[in-house]
């Protein structure tokens, strides 16, 4: 009799483990099931269906970046009639300069002279031996002072040059504005020299005439490659217009120092940082933008928004890495946890969490 009850006893226990299992097994599943869920809403709708944890990559690294001022602002304008009879361009300046227009200019040697350091460009600017024997025909040279948008007009005599079949060894024309103050009183980090190499359409090399590059020359001898930060603005391709960028990022050129330069091309970015209007985080639409990406230089993400991505969302293209813009002080201040009581349901969650993980290393499902 006392074998029997045992046995009994042993059946019921077996069948209440049996159902703790499954309790057990069931909870796992609403678990992982839920930290598993992708969330949609459309028209207001929520739609859930099971998918993988997205894992980011690795962190993505932040850049240097140090602000430099560009004293100069140079334009093409009316580019459709541009021609070599006739190329009108916008200047502006904020400082002494003076402008050397060089046509035909050797590829090769005007890269070898960039790499040069300010002083021994000053002296060839000086004594007019800058690329002597690498251009086909001297441009013009004004002396300014300091002005605002000013137009100015180039003409070649000839009206065409022979630059050869593409690829070409030649650039139409180079326009360098270049500082003309005392030595003494430009600063190290200062831009010393903007070079603007403009492609101008003629019947061998039918591209619309536009400004190839721009380089920066600072007077400690650094040579970095401007480009234009694409902004996100109201107008679903205003981004794409680069008249209207008032940033952007310098590149220093193989072989320089590795660091990032942010550059305002005009006096006044103030306005930039506004959170009304446009200039709000493509993504939450409620932060303002505050982080260029690399290298697709798209500036349209928050610093909230950042940490959620691995792709920008203009483009799509994979983020390398990024520098801000602008302070984030936007951002709100994380509670600081010392000093101050721990919730028991941020252990439990935790607790949960830490458990789901195991189960899904357990169970062999990839994260």
């Amino acid at each position: 009799m006392t074998i029997t009850s045992m046995l009994v006893s042993v059946a019921e226990l077996s069948n209440i483990l049996s159902i703790l299992a499954v309790f057990f097994c069931f909870c796992a599943m609403i678990l992982f099931i839920t930290r598993n869920m992708m969330v949609l809403r459309v028209h207001g709708d929520e739609i859930v269906f099971p998918t993988t944890i997205h894992h980011m990559q690795a962190r993505i690294p932040q850049m240097n970046m140090m602000k430099v001022h560009i004293p100069f602002t140079f334009k093409l304008l009316e580019t459709t009639n541009s021609s070599y009879a006739d190329m009108k361009c916008s200047v502006s300046s904020q400082v002494k300069y003076c402008i050397y227009a060089y046509w035909g200019v050797s590829i090769q040697e005007l890269h070898v002279c960039l790499w040069k350091s300010w002083s021994i460009l000053r002296e060839a600017f000086c004594t007019g031996d800058f690329l002597k024997g690498s251009y086909k025909q001297f441009g013009v040279e004004i002396k300014k002072n300091p002005h605002a948008d000013e137009m100015i007009s180039l003409s070649l005599p000839a009206q065409q040059m022979d630059l050869g079949p593409p690829p070409r060894l030649y650039y139409p024309l180079v326009i360098f504005l270049v500082r003309n103050d005392k030595e003494n009183d430009i600063h190290p980090d200062e831009t010393v020299a903007l070079i603007n190499v403009v492609h101008i359409k003629d019947s061998v090399c039918t591209l619309p005439t536009s400004i190839l590059a721009q380089y920066l020359k600072q007077a400690n001898g650094q040579l970095s490659c401007l480009k234009q930060l694409y902004l996100a603005t109201g107008n679903p391709t205003g981004y794409e217009d680069n008249n209207q960028i008032p940033l952007a990022v310098a590149e220093p050129v193989h072989g320089s120092p590795g660091k990032t330069l942010v550059c305002p091309t005009n006096g006044d970015t103030a306005g930039m940082w506004n959170t009304s209007g446009e200039q709000l985080c493509v993504v939450c639409q409620y932060f303002p933008l505050s982080r260029a990406l690399l290298p697709c230089r798209h500036t349209c993400i928050c610093a909230s928004c950042f940490d959620k991505l691995d792709r920008c969302p203009m483009c799509r293209g994979p983020i390398k890495s990024y520098f801000c813009i602008r302070g984030e002080e936007y951002m709100p201040i994380e509670p600081n946890t010392k000093g101050q009581p721990v919730r028991h349901s941020s252990l439990y969650y935790n607790w949960l969490d830490a458990l789901n993980e195991r189960l899904i290393d357990f169970l062999g499902f990839q994260r």
